[in-house]
């Protein structure tokens, strides 16, 4: 997620027709929604809205729910946050990035039970959760991922290499990691070199390149599913694909503004911020 949107540099891209993705459907009506998180235990979608300034403290953001087709459950489920983005599950809580502190939100009834502030903490954005229940969140301005383990947060990995880590996805054992690049300027985020995805040891916290997935686009969110690996170019607006031993292939083409994406295992969910939509995708 970002808020101003400038040009970036591209390496050599394979671009195929965007029929690849085929759009399900599209509901309209957010206010820059940033993530689109599937909670798979009420077959539904959480929709975080920023509604401002993505790094001001101003009590105007909140989440959204939509149905697993589309619909609007509730437009307003949980106010009182600032300017949410990236999201986890673990349990029956919901974890969402808020700036500088997570907040934590009861599934069941929709009630902001917690906030956590994450000491040092300067731009969190993406999140996710691995197999054990514990939640990782990126901060984007820092070049480091935080771990949550209830209401504990720590630093889990603080290395020049994540290269502005956006979007995190636990995989295994592992996390995908989406850089939005190097050398990123805090005023416009645009970056004097392009970001690309890495990987992550959940177990060594060894940070590694993905081949031949360096230095293409500034990327937002990520997600995995099965072997092939998706991620977002906030900037350009690109759902990019990713398979071990290929090149990032462009696969659907929206308006700048594409954020953090989220899958039932299936269809992406792909929300537009600056369109004020979301965008259900399904893949050839």
């Amino acid at each position: 997620m970002k808020h101003l949107i400038a040009s970036t540099a591209f390496a050599a891209i394979a671009f195929v027709s965007a029929a690849q993705a085929g759009e399900l459907w599209r509901a309209t009506g957010f206010e820059q929604p940033e993530s689109a998180l599937v909670d798979a235990a009420h077959n539904r979608i959480v929709v975080s809205n920023i509604v401002g300034n993505p790094g001001a403290a101003d009590g105007n953001g909140y989440l959204s729910l939509l149905s697993m087709d589309g619909k609007v459950i509730a437009r307003h489920w949980v106010d009182g946050m600032d300017a949410p983005k990236g999201m986890a599950i673990s349990g029956d809580r919901l974890y969402a990035a808020d700036i500088t502190k997570v907040r934590v939100v009861d599934l069941a009834s929709g009630r902001l039970v917690e906030t956590i502030d994450v000491p040092g903490a300067v731009f969190l954005n993406d999140m996710t959760e691995d197999s054990a229940g514990k939640v990782y969140v990126s901060d984007m301005l820092a070049d480091t991922i935080y771990r949550i383990d209830g209401d504990r947060p720590e630093l889990f990995v603080k290395d020049a290499q994540l290269a502005s880590p956006n979007g995190v996805f636990a995989d295994g054992d592992r996390l995908i990691v989406a850089s939005w690049g190097k050398g990123i300027n805090k005023t416009d985020f645009s970056t004097a070199e392009p970001g690309g995805l890495l990987s992550v040891d959940l177990a060594t916290k060894k940070v590694a390149p993905l081949p031949g997935a360096q230095n293409f686009a500034d990327l937002d969110g990520v997600i995995a599913m099965g072997e092939t690996i998706y991620a977002t170019a906030y900037m350009t607006g690109t759902l990019y694909s990713y398979k071990p031993g290929g090149a990032p292939t462009a696969v659907a083409q929206f308006k700048p503004g594409s954020a953090d994406i989220g899958t039932d295992g299936q269809h992406i969910f792909v929300p537009l911020m600056g369109e004020g939509e979301v965008v259900a995708l399904t893949l050839d």
